[in-house]
């Protein structure tokens, strides 16, 4: 009786559930802030890191489109015998002129004045109208010297720094600066002739080596083109 007595009484007394401290309390709030802490710089760094990756393919890309482009232009160059005695591509830097050949459907080919330049950081393809009569590509040669002409530009790549291109000559000659392979180039005024009453055969250029460095890297991007591949 006795023990069912105590039982009864040990039933009816209320069972007290232990709650949080104030001091446990704080201390779980500083550890999930730490690790908020924690996550929310992990994530950014994430963050940070893709921003810069987008960043980097999108110049890679436009890199790309820039060379697809030019390796276009250098392979219609347009070939020597039609202009004699004009030189067709004339390179200095961070500014590309060439005559290329344009191609069109049921009509005769026409010739055309491209420009490449870098200028506060941006590369820029320009082109002329197209045209058969000499005179007037001479004009547009000069327009594009002087910066003269109405060509719409057409923004290819920013945030370069540099553009430097080597000229390949033939005849065992090999890499050239612009400014060398003009005067290498260049046709000489009178014609010389061989005693043999021939024109004298000047070197020819068959390849284009460009180097574009982007702002904010140390190394830059390197291609060599052939010239009038087609």
């Amino acid at each position: 009786m006795r023990n069912r007595r105590i039982c009864k009484a040990s039933a009816a007394r209320p069972i007290r559930q232990r709650g949080l401290t104030l001091i446990e309390l704080l201390v779980a709030i500083t550890v999930l802030a730490f690790v908020a802490v924690l996550g929310w710089r992990g994530l950014d760094s994430i963050v940070r890191a893709r921003i810069a990756l987008t960043g980097d393919l999108e110049q890679t890309r436009g890199m790309q489109l820039a060379f697809a482009q030019l390796q276009s232009d250098c392979a219609h160059l347009v070939a020597s015998s039609v202009l004699p005695d004009r030189v067709p591509l004339a390179a200095e830097p961070g500014r590309l002129k060439l005559v290329r050949t344009v191609f069109a459907d049921n009509q005769p080919s026409r010739l055309q004045v491209v420009t490449y330049r870098v200028r506060d950081g941006v590369l820029t393809r320009r082109e002329s109208p197209e045209t058969r009569d000499l005179g007037e590509l001479d004009m547009l040669w000069q327009g594009a010297s002087g910066d003269t002409d109405a060509a719409q530009e057409v923004v290819l790549q920013s945030g370069v720094s540099e553009m430097n291109m080597r000229l390949w000559i033939g005849g065992s000659i090999g890499w050239r600066s612009g400014a060398e392979a003009a005067q290498l180039t260049a046709p000489p005024v009178p014609p010389a002739y061989s005693p043999l009453g021939q024109t004298t055969q000047l070197p020819l250029l068959t390849g284009l080596e460009v180097s574009m460095k982007l702002t904010g890297q140390n190394t830059g991007l390197l291609k060599i083109f052939l010239l009038g591949a087609v």
